[in-house]
């Protein structure tokens, strides 16, 4: 099966590499996390598609790879493209022809291309205006990339926290015909309320095929983790009819940030009504959101997009295995590859009917310590992750019927819980589909391997997810994920998640098998 929604960061970085004719070159743009973020960061502030552009570089990176779930942002215009190549190609050394590339590419100087890489840069940046560059995220305490690799900054808070008193008690102004709302998910009107918001506005595909549909049951289970604050659960109305406009949240947390324990908000669902984005309401919402958590004695944040701000302390990438392939060819998630035939594609995706581990079963309550403890020893590994007690394991770990699933290894001889695997359920509606109307997919979680293979380990998963009804199971390349991901025939997606840390700084990007943090 081949892509078919493909979103700016890869647009871009199709043509910054494809652009790159040397391999020295088009290794760095692979491998190297500050460069690849600066430049995507200046390319994605353009925002107008171009047909012409998308006939060019929409290729698929591999002949099988599905689409990404529909939060990629759109791609650049086509003439900035051509300048892009034309930037890359005028840094390459004068001997570098094109017929002559792979041949020659291992004798490029390393210098040269660092200086090549840097030139590229210089002239990106000088090529975006003023008015289009990050106005708000500037003013913010978050990393800038001109901050990238500068070793003289200090790793940590980049703002001191404020004495109490001084944080502002009284809401951000919004505009007068609106006014704030603290939205109780207890209540099942006002859980109505934003699962509608979010159902019709949240995050969908550049092609309006696919929407996110975040259960109800979803919404309360994410919002209400151990010592939420119901403060930080925000809402707009409307003065005139009290309807519901626009959303955030934020969730307490505790991230371990090297080896430092950090008191964290995570903000999620960000969302703002279709007709009102011109209003520059989600500004307003970040920073009453801030202003909550500030109140609360906390000062540092994590967030993730499918857009570039300043500044990502990782890019990560979003796999798809096709559990029911015929589906997902019908309402358009995928296609038929080349040389492929319907009744391939389903015998190639095929599962077995039962899983083949030992003692594999669905976690219960009483296996709260054990995951815990596996839990906490697994992600001490990890530059950045959650520092889980069992309160939070037993919320966000303990299976929950069309939320979240987890299903653990336990030995038949010595009764030890050896192994865990988890997934989460996050479907999305098919727009304009006669015969569908939900796409349901299990997104993997945290995933600990000791004595299973994490293969074997995973293929259980799959088919468990398969038994359960999934049409996809979506993955990202955090953590040790990336070992499975092909021999499973996850395909590479166009989706890009990015993660943001607020007023904490990384002097480095991280890559993704260093992060052992997943956010809904």
């Amino acid at each position: 099966m081949e892509q078919r929604h493909y979103g700016a960061e890869s647009t871009i970085f199709l043509c910054l590499r494809r652009s790159a004719r040397s391999r020295r070159l088009r290794t760095t743009l692979d491998q190297d996390p500050s460069f690849r973020l600066r430049a995507l960061s200046i390319l994605s502030e353009l925002q107008d598609p171009s047909p012409d552009l998308l006939e060019v570089y929409r290729k698929p990176l591999r002949s099988e790879s599905p689409p990404s779930p529909p939060w990629a942002p759109r791609p650049p215009s086509s003439d900035f493209a051509l300048r892009i190549t034309k930037m890359v190609d005028s840094n390459l050394p004068p001997d570098s022809a094109k017929e002559n590339v792979d041949r020659d590419s291992n004798q490029i100087p390393a210098e040269n291309v660092e200086k090549s890489l840097d030139s590229i840069i210089r002239e990106l940046n000088d090529s975006i205006s003023v008015g289009k560059k990050h106005k708000f995220w500037e003013t913010q305490p978050v990393g800038q990339y001109k901050d990238l690799g500068d070793s003289s900054l200090p790793e940590g808070p980049i703002e001191l926290p404020t004495p109490l008193q001084e944080v502002k008690q009284e809401p951000y102004n919004l505009p007068s015909q609106y006014v704030w709302t603290t939205c109780d998910m207890t209540s099942e009107e006002t859980c109505n309320e934003v699962y509608n918001l979010l159902k019709n506005n949240y995050v969908e595909d550049d092609e309006n095929m696919f929407r996110f549909n975040y259960s109800k049951e979803f919404l309360r289970w994410a919002l209400h983790p151990p010592g939420y604050f119901q403060s930080w659960h925000i809402g707009v109305r409307a003065k005139a009819n009290k309807k519901l406009v626009a959303f955030i949240t934020g969730i307490p947390a505790r991230l371990r940030v090297r080896n430092e324990v950090v008191k964290m908000a995570e903000v999620n669902f960000l969302c703002v009504h279709k007709k009102l984005r011109s209003k520059r309401l989600a500004p307003v919402l970040i920073k009453e959101v801030t202003r909550r958590v500030h109140l609360e004695n906390i000062w540092q944040a994590a967030y993730t997009a499918g857009v570039i701000i300043p500044t990502p302390i990782t890019t990560c990438q979003y796999w798809h295995r096709s559990l029911n392939p015929k589906k997902l060819i019908d309402v358009g998630f995928s296609r038929l590859g080349a040389r492929m035939t319907m009744s391939r594609t389903i015998k190639l995706y095929k599962l077995p009917d039962s899983t083949s581990t030992p003692g594999f079963r669905k976690m219960e309550l009483r296996d709260v310590p054990a995951v815990t403890r596996l839990l906490r020893e697994y992600l001490s590994q990890f530059a950045v992750a959650p520092d889980l007690d069992e309160d939070d394991v037993e919320h966000w770990m303990l299976p929950t019927k069309n939320v979240v699933d987890t299903f653990l290894v336990e030995s038949p001889d010595t009764h030890e819980i050896t192994d865990i695997c988890s997934f989460y359920t996050l479907p999305s509606t098919i727009l304009g589909n006669q015969n569908y109307s939900i796409l349901k997919a299990a997104y993997s979680y945290y995933n600990v391997s000791t004595k299973t293979p994490l293969l074997q380990l995973m293929n259980d998963a799959l088919i468990v997810a398969k038994q359960m009804d999934y049409d996809v199971f979506n993955a990202l390349d955090v953590m040790q994920n990336e070992s499975f991901l092909k021999e499973l025939k996850f395909g590479p997606g166009d989706g890009q998640l990015h993660y943001y840390l607020y007023n904490y700084r990384l002097r480095e990007a991280l890559r993704p098998s260093e992060l052992g943090l997943v956010l809904l």
